[in-house]
């Protein structure tokens, strides 16, 4: 469960599981903003006051914000999908 403020695992898994060739403008704009302002959220943060769950999904979304490509993102590369 995502803290409260931070977008819920479930929409990040379904954005991230879609190929980028099937999603509209709209949802790649969209996609975009919330992960942005997810971003945010999570470098407004501090470690101390995310929960254990958090922590680990921003591992996953590498939302650690240290300008390395997201797990997700390193699967899409590695299989020819990472051109968005």
């Amino acid at each position: 469960m995502s803290d409260t403020g931070r977008q819920s695992f479930t929409d990040k898994v379904g954005a991230a599981v879609k190929p980028d060739s099937e999603k509209s403008t709209t949802e790649h704009f969209g996609d975009k903003i919330k992960g942005k302002s997810d971003s945010a959220a999570s470098s407004a943060q501090p470690q101390s006051e995310k929960s254990y769950g958090q922590k680990i999904g921003d591992t996953f979304s590498s939302n650690s914000n240290e300008n390395e490509p997201s797990m997700t993102q390193k699967a899409k590369n590695a299989v020819g999908l990472g051109n968005n």
